[in-house]
């Protein structure tokens, strides 16, 4: 119960690997905020949480938007008091749209890159004076090893996460609070198989662990990266991907 007391919210949470993270951290003592633009799953995800016992609300948030990120953190510190972490998770993926730099609508773009990138910096803006009433906290950004492969506007979005991370590590540390990213590498969730397809299974050929990941092989370095544990480790991209990149 690492996480007992502790309030964290969670974008992105109706399903997949965000899933996957509130439901560890309540299974864990914390008090989740469900965060998502789909509100249908993402009160069925808060439901199931309570009806296993523990602590949930969602809150329809669009992470692009500032007052949307406000209007979160008001219901949260109104229904649990405060805010103890953050994992920005939320991304545009599963629906995403495949083109190239160069020729990519440009309005799909900043709207992609709005939620993709900016999306962590506007939750990380709303949420971090919470953190700082609390003495500290932590801050998980879902990055992604797209952003050490070439994969177009989904990579550059990432490369940007990592940016983020390691400049909101150094603004932040000051007030105790620590940020970190996660870099899954292909991962079994029903937005990779829309996206990827067939072509998953070449890619496991690459991996040095000769399998996709799992929804659940994310989540023991979130938990880690947001617990006490982890009271020394910030501004760093944890790769978690079987092997499929190596960083000198």
């Amino acid at each position: 119960m690492r996480f007992e007391n502790k309030v964290v919210v969670v974008t992105g949470a109706a399903q997949g690997i965000g899933e996957a993270y509130a439901k560890a951290l309540a299974a864990e003592g914390a008090a989740v905020v469900v965060a998502d633009v789909n509100a249908e799953a993402g009160e069925q995800v808060a439901k199931q949480i309570e009806a296993d016992g523990g602590q949930a609300l969602f809150v329809r948030c669009d992470v692009s938007s500032a007052e949307s990120a406000q209007a979160l953190v008001a219901a949260t510190v109104e229904r649990f008091g405060g805010i103890d972490g953050l994992v920005n998770n939320a991304a545009i993926y599963g629906s995403m749209e495949f083109d190239l730099l160069i020729s990519v609508d440009w309005d799909y773009y900043r709207r992609f890159m709005s939620v993709n990138m900016d999306g962590a910096l506007v939750m990380t803006r709303a949420v971090y004076p919470e953190l700082q009433k609390r003495g500290g906290g932590a801050i998980v950004n879902q990055s992604s090893t797209a952003a050490y492969l070439y994969s177009g506007f989904y990579g550059l979005a990432k490369v940007g996460v990592n940016g983020l991370t390691q400049q909101l590590a150094h603004e932040l540390g000051g007030m105790r609070i620590r940020v970190n990213a996660i870099a899954p590498g292909p991962t079994d969730t029903e937005a990779t198989r829309v996206q990827a397809g067939d072509a998953a299974k070449e890619l496991v050929k690459n991996l040095a662990l000769k399998r996709m990941g799992s929804v659940d092989d994310m989540v023991g370095a979130c938990l880690f990266l947001l617990s006490d544990d982890a009271g020394w480790v910030t501004g760093q991209i944890l790769a978690v991907d079987g092997g499929q990149t190596f960083r000198a």
